[in-house]
């Protein structure tokens, strides 16, 4: 399993590429944009190069790491010779069903096709190719690079042989693979969303300000991030999506989203992406500069 292709040279598409490259796989890097695909390659070049001042790979590999990535925009011509795709397009399900029929019809039998979703059912995207049995999630944490896991999902028909060799795959990544089932949110988000979203119905609330919920999660319970802030960096659109399919894969009032997490998506403030979410970020910096004010 030497040759990869990644669809969607997105935040997650391009941290996938370049781990994959790094580790010597040869990655074709898949968008219907060539701007996209420009900047995705930028984006790697910046990653690679501060790796590279860390210490953590050697200036000599730069750029046979970057020659292991070509970049394309036809689907069909890039991916007839893989052996295994990722996919990475936005969190919307006819999308990824669509992309899955298209690489179904286009890529070699013995193919593993692994969606890179967040929260949809593995088996619903599976239902759209001929072979169920080697379609898997392969979730990756943001930023891809640095998280080391991989949250590995079974799909209802997925064999244990394609489990086996995604697991193995990810190690090779030097990840940690942890194997779950085909259930809404899976784990990692079944447990995060409802706690993002609890904080986002504290706020909304008035229970507490942004920069107070954060740092009583920060220093109280000794998260890395706050919730807030962390909704801003994961998008807050992409945290609404997840707490849609929640709510509509359990049927349970407690995953409703909060009005206050609508209202924000509604409008465009979408997180780091945007500039402006539960904080202001200052254009190509995803760090906070300011705690927006709310009011109940």
């Amino acid at each position: 399993m030497r040759n990869i292709a990644v669809i969607g040279s997105g935040q997650m598409g391009n941290g996938i590429a370049q781990v994959f490259a790094q580790q010597g796989f040869m990655v074709q890097l898949i968008d219907v944009d060539n701007l996209a695909l420009d900047k995705a390659v930028k984006t790697i070049t910046r990653n690679l190069d501060r790796l590279i001042e860390k210490g953590q790979v050697e200036g000599s590999k730069r750029d046979q790491i970057l020659t292991n990535i070509q970049t394309s925009t036809n689907l069909e011509a890039s991916v007839h010779h893989c052996d295994l795709i990722v996919e990475a397009v936005p969190e919307k399900l006819e999308l990824k069903q669509k992309v899955f029929s298209a690489l179904d019809q286009c890529t070699p039998s013995h193919c593993i096709l692994a969606t890179n979703t967040s929260s949809i059912s593995i088996t619903r995207i599976a239902s759209m190719t001929r072979r169920p049995d080697l379609v898997i999630g392969m979730h990756f944490m943001n930023p891809v690079p640095v998280m080391r896991l991989v949250e590995v999902i079974r799909g209802y028909a997925t064999s244990d042989e394609t489990a086996r060799k995604i697991m193995e795959v990810s190690r090779t990544l030097g990840k940690d693979p942890v194997e779950v089932n085909d259930y809404p949110g899976f784990i990692s988000n079944r447990v995060l969303m409802p706690m993002i979203n609890e904080a986002i119905q504290a706020l909304f609330e008035g229970v507490a300000g942004v920069e107070e919920i954060d740092t009583v999660m920060r220093l109280g319970m000794a998260h890395p991030m706050g919730p807030l802030h962390l909704a801003d960096f994961i998008g807050l659109d992409t945290c609404l999506s997840i707490m849609r399919v929640l709510q509509e894969g359990f049927g349970n009032p407690k995953y409703a989203p909060s009005p206050l997490l609508v209202n924000m998506v509604n409008a465009g403030k979408l997180g780091v992406k945007t500039g402006e979410g539960f904080y202001q970020y200052t254009p190509g910096s995803k760090e906070k500069q300011v705690a927006l004010k709310f009011q109940k």
